[in-house]
């Protein structure tokens, strides 16, 4: 156990009661699962919790998750568990795996992989209440200062945000950790000291441990201080994102798909709308916010006429490109090898890798003529080149490259439409047309192609 000092500020139920009720406006009847570790903080805020359950009806349970990281993890489930008993609290433990810690560190990966938990075990419209407090503001907003963050991460972390299909609450954002320890005190509360906390070489416990208590010493309203620049960058950011969603409005106005931006009315926006509104814009496809460099390229796309008629940036696994003066932003999904070379029977629906499902319609009078076809295979093969198409009613043969180009096929589809062949004659380029000497005549047996293209193509197309 720790030793305390009262505390100025002065931590309660009910004063969590009223964070709850008027901060982050709790609906009635909520349900509320606690992320609960098992250490200070969190163990705090289920005490005061299932206090509050005789004053408004709760719905109220907790989730441990158990990230396998420490030998004692086992028992400090079950030390969990014995503590919602003693209070009444539905209890749930989910034992994880953390991998992927070599990409960005093992807190941010114990992280994804505890949220991911968390998210299959709530029900539809919980709210996950987390015991972030204000040294953890802090600490966080430092990090943050440490990685070059702009104002949406100097905003750190938020009181209230939608995750998926709950609420994420942090009522205690602006409490200190001390207030926390004297309410356990208090309260005669016991809870678990993971030895890993003490571990330096992770970031945040180096800031904890070194560079905060010497902070304090010269600015002792340090942390403070920081908790109200995270909520002044958090009003900025709010204000950005207003000033944003009007650009994005006017930009998709003259755009042919709401997912593409408008090339020439980005333009006129000055340089720092440019940039807000290309995060603002990603973030609303759940695109991850591009690095500093990948978003010169973006603006670099904007600034002039390519060279070619269309352009393209990488940024994570998403292609950003420019066409016909929009912007179109697709998952960067792997084309299927211009090689490829399969047997299909119509009759039988296929699933093209990379490309999406083909099937057949039985149909009188259009489509592919089943007399032509003399009850042969078809082949399916992407473009290679040079194919050539002669469409019905026309005297001469066409470049399927130039059909594509007119047709405003975008260069990201292009090269996933699948090519239906009988022996080495193009009969059918997917659902789109039909070789003049495959077309079903009236009245004849054909065959309707069907193309159902993944769906990221099918919203940017």
């Amino acid at each position: 156990m720790e030793p305390t000092k009262r505390p100025e500020f002065v931590f309660s139920a009910a004063f969590l009661a009223e964070r709850l009720r008027d901060g982050l406006k709790l609906p009635p009847r909520c349900i509320l699962a606690i992320a609960f570790s098992g250490g200070l903080d969190s163990t705090v805020l289920l005490h005061a919790l299932a206090r509050l359950r005789t004053e408004y009806p709760l719905t109220l349970s907790a989730i441990h998750i158990d990230h396998g990281l420490h030998l004692d993890s086992a028992r400090w489930a079950e030390q969990c568990r014995h503590v919602c008993q003693g209070l009444d609290i539905p209890f749930r433990v989910q034992r994880v795996q953390v991998a992927d810690q070599a990409a960005d560190g093992l807190e941010a990966a114990a992280r994804r992989a505890r949220y991911a938990a968390i998210a299959e075990l709530l029900p539809a419209d919980a709210a996950l209440v987390t015991a972030h407090h204000a040294d953890d503001q802090a600490e966080t907003l430092l990090l943050q200062i440490l990685r070059g963050a702009g104002v949406a991460g100097l905003a750190a972390m938020a009181w209230q945000r939608r995750a998926g299909s709950y609420v994420l609450l942090r009522p205690l954002l602006d409490v200190p950790r001390a207030a926390l320890l004297a309410y356990a005190h208090e309260h005669q509360l016991s809870w678990i000291d993971d030895p890993s906390n003490q571990n330096i070489q992770l970031r945040r416990n180096f800031l904890r441990a070194d560079i905060f208590p010497r902070l304090e010493e010269q600015w002792p309203g340090a942390r403070a201080a920081l908790v109200r620049t995270a909520s002044h960058a958090a009003e900025a950011q709010a204000l950005l994102e207003e000033m944003a969603a009007a650009d994005l409005s006017a930009c998709c106005a003259l755009a042919v798909t709401n997912l593409a931006l408008s090339v020439p009315a980005v333009q006129r926006l000055s340089a720092p709308r440019r940039r807000n509104l290309l995060r603002f814009w990603l973030r609303q496809q759940h695109v991850s916010a591009p690095e500093t460099r990948k978003l010169e390229e973006l603006l670099g796309l904007l600034a002039g006429a390519p060279r070619s008629r269309h352009a393209c940036v990488l940024s994570g696994g998403t292609a950003i490109w420019r066409y016909r003066d929009q912007l179109v932003a697709v998952p960067d999904q792997s084309a299927p090898p211009v090689t490829m070379d399969v047997s299909w029977n119509p009759s039988v629906p296929i699933h093209v890798t990379g490309a999406g499902l083909l099937r057949a319609e039985q149909a009188q009078g259009e489509g592919v003529s089943c007399a032509r076809l003399k009850g042969g295979l078809l082949r399916i093969r992407m473009r290679r080149g040079g194919e050539q198409i002669k469409l019905p009613g026309r005297r001469h043969h066409h470049a399927l490259k130039k059909l594509l180009q007119g047709a405003g096929v975008p260069p990201w589809e292009r090269a996933r439409i699948p090519l239906l062949f009988l022996e080495n004659r193009l009969v059918a380029v997917a659902n789109r047309w039909v070789d003049q000497e495959f077309v079903a005549a009236p009245r004849e047996a054909g065959l309707k192609i069907v193309w159902t293209p993944f769906p990221s193509l099918e919203k940017s197309a």
